[in-house]
């Protein structure tokens, strides 16, 4: 990787941990349908969906698994570069102290490999976003306004207050913030 190349990719590694701290805690407190208990299910659920007997709103319980494995692989991803250190010893993850020099190279040969699982994941997500518009159900408009026509039987969706997306947000830039700079202990 060129300097130029590295720092673009360090800076959105640090902007993606931003989003996906912001996006674990909209999901304790965001609007209803982006709150993992409104849509993360058990296995009952997703045989419930794939029989026709699921109603609701936002995610079904399919698309709840490939929500939970995509926020999965970015953390680990994300996780990944954070402790790992390049081939040369020039660019290393903020946290890539904490461990071994064998663990950071391992984690850095993983980082790399790992993209294409993320890859795959995002692929398996576009893909399923039009198989159900050529079934009629339009999803990239809600999914950017979380606004969709409600089916029967299914409660309205409860926006999220404006403020408490600040509040997450600030809280992911804090956290990030805290990683680059090593993750220093607190107190004295």
């Amino acid at each position: 990787m060129t300097y130029g190349h590295t720092q673009w990719h360090i800076w959105s590694g640090c902007a993606i941990l931003t989003l996906l701290i912001f996006r674990i805690l909209w999901g304790f407190v965001g609007s209803s349908t982006a709150r993992f208990a409104s849509f993360v299910r058990g296995p009952r659920a997703v045989a419930d969906y794939w029989q026709g007997r699921w109603v609701g709103i936002g995610h079904n319980p399919l698309g709840a698994l490939s929500v939970l494995a995509l926020l999965g692989a970015v953390a680990v991803q994300i996780g990944l570069g954070l402790i790992a250190e390049d081939e040369d010893g020039t660019y290393f993850g903020p946290l890539s102290t904490l461990v071994s020099t064998d663990t950071s190279d391992r984690a850095r040969d993983i980082h790399a490999t790992w993209f294409y699982v993320i890859l795959a994941l995002i692929a398996l997500h576009l893909l399923a976003i039009v198989y159900y518009r050529v079934r009629g159900r339009k999803l990239t408009l809600p999914m950017i306004t979380g606004r969709a026509p409600s089916q029967s039987g299914a409660a309205p969706m409860r926006p999220g207050k404006w403020w408490v997306a600040l509040i997450c947000l600030a809280i992911g830039i804090g956290v990030t913030r805290w990683v680059i700079a090593g993750a220093p202990p607190f107190g004295p």
